[in-house]
């Protein structure tokens, strides 16, 4: 047997952290196996449905490096094979149609919510015949008797009584089938051999399966996942703060440490925390997927985001930046090779979008000195050392312009003026930089480049004096 898995989102809204960590189950476990990942596109919810929202799935996807192999699929496109189906289930008794009115239903309810009921259809049109001709809905005509057994590969035996679910709804009044339906046809006929998918659907299985065993389709495996939890215990929303994966994106984390942060929320191997994509295919089993619901954390995220900033290929970690620096309004190509700024100061950062402020500097000139570096260093008494160490620049050849002599610049002003390192350094590194934190001066004023260091130098100078005449 050939594993197939699917993601089935519907396009509604964004991709969600949620439901990127069904998806990357799902992959996960469809390449473990051999297998296959299926995607696709449960619309039928033609108010809600947008292209926009499939664009956004398709995106997140996209960017976390979640390949199909076959899809996406769209319901909208499978009306017809529905239809079939539900008209299949009436001619064999075992669908039937019912006109109850709004009201009826309503009132039903409210006296099954009174009397402590659980709130149940409660048959009226089992055995009557319905106009096909006036409006009304398709009902699956449910077992009464016995049970349904979701044998869940997370978590274990879960038995329904037959007596407890409802004559659910298979095709609506406007003549749109529903989810519990398309979701077993499509299963079926796309051979889905394991179903992965959130807690939430817990209670839908036992209906699908009972439809299922009426069509004679043969029943795939299930595994349902815990939900994510924020901070405050409650199910991860909006209010939590961003839980679109697109989101997390533009604010700078890397694909593999979303990934590897949610493939951890609810599995484990080991002590490990860092794995690999090709890691994460060898040891991943659904069966490991904890039952408890996880809790997102976003310093863990953070911490792992880092981690990949700082040990992955600086080619790598260069091409994410790239957008980030974009979004500053700089051109990477007109600055130092953003290979070399990521090797400097992929240390400094959690995300990208920080290691890209943090680098606006070797592009572009800075509007303001950080307040309290200006206080400390540009004082009059630095005036001397910054001018001796721009003269030695100034004659300093561009091919030249290399760390080790730039260094020596440095110590060159330093011991000519009795003074230690920093007492130069520092004056400098805020003259260039704008503030008291960056790498070491050499490899600073290397990404900067002559022209801008002098230029900002001067920029210093004219502070210092300015200061001076106010005092």
């Amino acid at each position: 047997m050939t594993v197939r898995t699917r993601f089935a989102p519907s396009p509604t809204g964004f991709l969600h952290v949620g439901g990127a960590r069904t998806a990357l189950f799902c992959y996960l476990f469809a390449r473990h196996h051999g297998g296959e990942f299926v995607l696709r596109i449960e619309d039928t919810d033609l108010e809600r449905s947008t292209a926009e929202s499939v664009n956004a799935i398709l995106e997140g996807m996209s960017w976390l490096g979640l390949d199909y192999d076959e899809g996406p699929f769209y319901q909208t496109e499978r009306f017809e094979r529905y239809n079939a189906v539900i008209d299949e289930l009436l001619d064999r008794g075992l669908a039937y149609r019912c006109d109850c009115p709004k009201e009826r239903l309503e009132r039903i309810r409210d006296m099954q919510m009174a009397a402590k009921q659980k709130p149940r259809y409660d048959g009226h049109c089992r055995t009557r015949q319905v106009d096909p001709e006036q409006p009304h809905v398709v009902r699956f005509r449910n077992p009464v008797d016995g049970a349904v057994v979701v044998d869940d590969l997370i978590r274990g035996r879960i038995p329904f009584a037959n007596d407890e679910l409802d004559d659910l709804i298979l095709r609506r009044s406007d003549g749109s089938p529903t989810y519990n339906l398309t979701v077993v046809v499509d299963d079926a006929d796309m051979g889905i051999t394991h179903v992965i998918r959130g807690d939430d659907h817990v209670n839908n299985t036992p209906r699908q399966m009972n439809i299922m065993t009426a069509l004679g389709f043969e029943t795939p495996r299930y595994a349902h996942v815990p939900m994510i939890l924020g901070a405050d215990g409650t199910r991860l929303s909006k209010r939590h703060g961003a839980v679109s994966v697109v989101a997390y994106r533009d604010l700078g984390y890397l694909p593999e440490a979303l990934i590897n942060y949610l493939v951890r929320l609810g599995w484990s191997h080991g002590d490990q925390e860092v794995f690999s994509l090709d890691d994460l295919i060898e040891l991943f089993d659904i069966t490991d997927v904890n039952k408890a619901a996880s809790t997102f954390n976003t310093d863990k995220l953070d911490w792992l985001n880092q981690h990949y900033i700082q040990h992955g290929e600086p080619k790598h970690i260069a091409r994410l930046l790239s957008p980030h620096l974009g979004h500053l309004d700089i051109d990477p190509s007109t600055g130092p090779d953003p290979v070399a700024v990521v090797e400097a100061q992929a240390a400094r950062a959690k995300t990208l979008k920080e290691l890209a402020e943090i680098s606006a500097f070797c592009y572009r000139d800075f509007d303001d000195y950080e307040p309290a570096a200006a206080k400390k260093h540009l004082r009059p008494v630095a005036r001397e050392p910054l001018e001796r160490v721009r003269a030695e620049l100034d004659m300093l050849a561009l091919a030249d312009w290399q760390d080790a002599e730039l260094h020596r610049v440095v110590e060159r002003v330093a011991e000519a003026l009795g003074l230690n390192m920093g007492k130069v350094a520092q004056p400098l590194r805020v003259a260039v930089v704008g503030r008291a934190a960056s790498p070491g001066i050499d490899i600073t004023l290397r990404l900067v480049g002559k022209d801008a260091t002098l230029r900002r130098i001067d920029r210093a100078l004219a502070y210092i004096d300015a200061r001076a005449a106010q005092a």
